[in-house]
C-alpha cells in the first residue's frame, strides 16, 4: 500500500499516543487491505467508547492513510487538544447553528481532494443497552452519494471494555489487559442510490445499508448474532414514557 504524506502534526500525535496504546493494549486488527491506497474515501465506524477514536486512528494510521474526523467544535477551543486537532486537519462540527453545514462542505472538499474522512454515523456513543450500533444519522450517506467515493465500513470492539460508555466514573479499566479489535470491510455498494434525488427516504435507505454493513462486521468481531433491528433511542424513550404512564394509571 502506498504511503501518503502524513505531516508533522499527525506524526507528533502518533508519537504521543502510540506508545501507551501498544504497551497497555493488545490488538486484533483485520481488513487493512480494504483501506484504499489512493483517492478520497469515507470510513463509517461504530462508536462505543470515548477511547475508540484513538484505537481506530491507530489502526488506520498504520495503513498509511490517516483519517480526518468530524469532532465537536468545542474541542477545538481547548489549548493543547485544539492545537492537535487543528494541526492534524480534523473537521469541527457546529451542531444546531448556522455553521452546521460547514463540516459537510469540508468533508466533501477533503474527499474530493483525495483524503479520508471518518464518520461516526450514530452521532454519539451508542445508547443500545447491548452496545450494538444504533440507527445512523444521514450525513454520511449525503456525503457518500454526493462524492460517490468508496464507503469503508469499520467495526471496533474492546475499547468499551476499558472505558464503558456513559460510565459514572470515566476511569480506564486496564487490567486484565484488553484487546482493541478493529475490522474493516469491503466498500458498501450504494450504486442503487446514485442518480436519485437525495430525499429523506433515499438518504435513510442508504444510511441503513451502511449501518447494516457495520453491524455485520461487529457481529463477526463479537462472535454473536446482531439484533434484527437497529436501536432507536428516541423510540425507546417514547416507549419507556408510555409504559411509565400506563403503570401510573394502573396504580390509581
Amino acid at each position: 500500500m502506498s504511503r501518503h504524506r502524513i505531516g508533522f502534526w499527525y506524526r507528533f500525535a502518533a508519537v504521543l499516543a502510540k506508545p501507551p496504546l501498544v504497551v497497555l493494549f493488545k490488538r486484533d486488527w483485520r481488513g487493512m487491505e480494504h483501506i484504499p491506497a489512493d483517492g478520497g474515501f469515507l470510513t463509517a465506524v461504530n462508536h462505543n467508547s470515548y477511547l475508540d477514536p484513538l484505537s481506530y486512528a491507530h489502526f488506520q494510521y498504520n495503513t498509511g492513510r490517516v483519517p480526518r474526523f468530524l469532532a465537536k467544535a468545542a474541542l477545538f477551543k481547548t489549548t493543547f487538544v485544539g492545537t492537535i486537532l487543528h494541526g492534524t486537519g480534523q473537521i469541527p462540527v457546529y451542531r444546531e447553528t448556522t455553521d452546521a453545514a460547514t463540516a459537510f462542505r469540508a468533508a466533501v472538499d477533503a474527499i474530493n481532494s483525495g483524503e479520508c474522512v471518518a464518520f461516526y454515523p450514530e452521532g454519539t456513543l451508542t445508547r443500545d443497552p447491548d452496545m450494538w450500533p444504533m440507527e445512523g444519522k444521514t450525513g454520511v450517506a449525503r456525503v457518500a452519494l454526493l462524492t460517490k467515493a468508496p464507503v469503508i465500513p469499520v467495526a471496533q470492539w474492546g475499547a468499551n471494555e476499558a472505558m464503558p460508555p456513559y460510565a459514572r466514573e470515566r476511569k480506564l479499566r486496564l487490567f486484565p489487559r484488553k484487546t482493541l479489535k478493529v475490522l474493516a470491510g469491503p466498500p458498501v455498494d450504494l450504486s442503487e442510490f446514485y442518480g436519485k434525488e437525495p430525499t429523506a427516504d433515499v438518504l435513510r435507505a442508504a444510511t441503513d445499508v451502511i449501518m447494516a454493513a457495520i453491524t455485520e462486521l461487529l457481529a463477526e468481531l463479537r462472535g454473536e448474532p446482531a439484533p434484527p433491528e437497529p436501536y432507536n433511542h428516541k423510540k425507546a424513550l417514547a416507549a419507556a414514557r408510555r409504559q411509565a404512564r400506563q403503570a401510573e394509571e394502573d396504580t390509581k
